[in-house]
């Protein structure tokens, strides 16, 4: 006799309980994650979609907000752009800057949380949680900034898109190591930079205006103008953002500014967020994907998931499972064709 068990609609796929085994592989794991509960099964459904937005040659643009270069995360974004896992970077000044900052041959330090701010003022280090690095090379790369920026022609304002190509020109002439903005200036990835003022780039450049009379200016403008184009002529788009704030709204915006250009705009296809934020208090850095689908920004059979997570956890894990499962895709991806200069010149596969 067959036992009919109340809500059996509900009951049919059981969880998995994690087994160790001889697969050491972070691939494998995150296999098995995959039948398991909470933020677990989330980051194996994250893996599995960036998978799929690369098979099927979706246009990835990825948001880098927050500490994530200080605390480490530098060669894996660098990784990401090498190896084509990302077409579009929209990044927080705060992370460009340091990665200049490393660029330059300077590092960042292992600190104690606990130690004194008192101290650590009189003795010029500056702090990122438990991160710490030298005031004075800070200076010293804020300088570097002034002293670039004021070398560019000032007849015209620059995209930080623009900006950044440049920038990433001038330090690979320099770089023993690849970092960010020397991939994406060797591969040919536009970074967009949306709030570049509230940064190092924007006290630097500042000091060079009132100090040397410096006229250069950003026309952040442009960079809508140039996202919202990207956008228009994509097939389909898939977003990865570890982190909210501003570069997951520009680039959640740009759905709504390709629309405004009278282009027929489907929303995004696929959506990944890695967020220590929760929706609780209306703020959109934590928000789940279906407000996106309210504003027609996330298309309606989207695919989505939402980790909640640091990404310092997240990353490591996605980027090296990409690593051994991504080569398969990547052999049939075709890639966007971005020319540089004043405009954004932009060729789709």
């Amino acid at each position: 006799m067959i036992r009919r068990i109340k809500g059996a609609k509900y009951l049919t796929k059981p969880t998995q309980p994690l087994q160790i085994d001889r697969d050491r592989s972070v691939p494998g794991l995150l296999d098995k994650m995959e039948h398991i509960s909470f933020q677990g099964r989330n980051l194996a459904i994250a893996h599995q979609l960036w998978l799929q937005m690369l098979q099927e040659n979706s246009v990835v643009m990825m948001g880098l907000s927050g500490a994530l270069v200080p605390a480490g995360m530098r060669r894996l974004v660098a990784y990401l752009i090498k190896n084509r896992c990302i077409d579009v970077l929209v990044c927080s000044g705060a992370n460009i800057f340091h990665d200049l900052h490393e660029t330059l041959g300077r590092h960042h330090y292992i600190g104690d949380p606990r130690t004194s701010d008192t101290e650590l003022l009189e003795e010029k280090v500056d702090r990122i949680y438990d991160t710490f690095a030298s005031e004075e090379e800070f200076r010293e790369a804020n300088e570097w900034i002034g002293g670039f920026a004021a070398q560019l022609d000032n007849t015209h304002p620059y995209s930080t898109r623009e900006f950044m190509h440049l920038l990433g020109r001038e330090l690979s002439e320099i770089a023993t190591e690849d970092g960010i903005l020397t991939s994406a200036f060797k591969s040919r990835v536009p970074i967009f930079c949306p709030a570049i003022a509230d940064s190092a780039f924007g006290v630097a450049i500042g000091i060079s205006r009132i100090e040397k009379k410096n006229q250069f200016q950003f026309d952040v403008i442009q960079d809508v103008v140039d996202m919202a184009q990207i956008v228009s002529k994509s097939r389909s788009t898939g977003v990865v953002y570890f982190g909210g704030g501003t570069t997951k709204t520009f680039i959640q915006q740009s759905e709504t500014a390709a629309a405004m250009l009278h282009n027929t705009v489907r929303g995004h296809k696929y959506a990944v967020q890695v967020v220590t934020e929760t929706a609780d208090f209306g703020g959109y850095s934590g928000a789940e994907f279906d407000q996106a689908q309210a504003f027609g920004r996330l298309a309606k059979n989207a695919k989505s998931v939402t980790v909640r997570c640091d990404a310092t956890i997240a990353m490591p894990m996605l980027v090296t499972a990409l690593s051994q499962t991504a080569s398969k895709a990547m052999r049939t991806r075709k890639r966007v064709q971005f020319t540089f200069g004043r405009d954004l010149g932009i060729s789709m596969p």
